[in-house]
């Protein structure tokens, strides 16, 4: 169960999440009910540093720290609902971040594993998680590009940051029927696409055009980029 806090302070920032769903996600295409609700609910501003808080509702990315973002609100929405979620999947995030992704992921199924190649930001994340009463986080520290194999198969994967292709791998570890989503492209220029399998066959769709930051790992770019 996960506790929100009271008061005038709350009353406005649940002011601005309800203006962010109506006005970013609602009037962009975003109809999946449980994300709509998921973001509707999930402080966002607390996953945020203290100095861009007055910003969290905002219309675009914002910086956390270790040169990574948090993404902009509809990218994190249409990305949860690309995965075609019902809530009793196995989904496993690539860049944990600040956290926002995996809560707003948690908040559909409770099966969430996430991986973040930084310790620090590793850390920051299952803060910001436990602060609201989640618990029994499945984060780790390691290159994301390699998926967990530990863990598969996955019927969702959701990679925050941009690839240079498809790594095979990711595709490997999906579940027959399970969605793969990520974007792809040049350093500044992806494209959002889901990559859904069906048996040994992978059928991509391409959704909208964005930037992200670099996913690096031993399937993706190089620490020298």
């Amino acid at each position: 169960m996960v506790f929100f806090k009271s008061g005038n302070q709350n009353k406005r920032w649940q002011h601005e999440r309800t203006q962010m769903v109506e006005q970013q996600l609602k009037a962009r295409g975003i109809e999946d009910k449980a994300v709509l609700a998921a973001m509707e609910t999930i402080p966002r501003e607390l996953f945020v540093p203290h100095e861009y808080r007055d910003s969290a509702y905002k219309d675009g990315p914002l910086p956390i720290s270790e040169g990574q973002t948090i993404s902009q609100p509809y990218m994190v929405a249409l990305m949860t609902q690309c995965l075609q979620l019902l809530g009793h999947e196995k989904v496993l995030e690539i860049g944990t971040g600040s956290g926002y992704q995996m809560a707003v992921l948690l908040a559909v199924t409770p099966h969430v594993y996430s991986i973040e190649r930084l310790p620090s930001l590793a850390q920051y994340a299952v803060d910001n998680l436990r602060s609201l009463g989640y618990e029994n986080l499945h984060i780790k520290v390691g290159d994301g590009s390699c998926g967990w194999l530990e863990e598969q198969p996955f019927d969702g994967i959701i990679v925050t940051a941009g690839a240079t292709d498809v790594p095979s791998v990711l595709k490997e570890q999906l579940s027959d029927g399970g969605r793969l989503v990520i974007p792809v492209g040049p350093r500044y220029s992806q494209n959002l696409l889901r990559v859904t399998r069906r048996s040994d066959e992978f059928i991509t769709e391409d959704f909208t055009a964005c930037v992200f930051v670099p996913l690096i790992g031993k399937y993706g770019w190089k620490e020298d980029y």
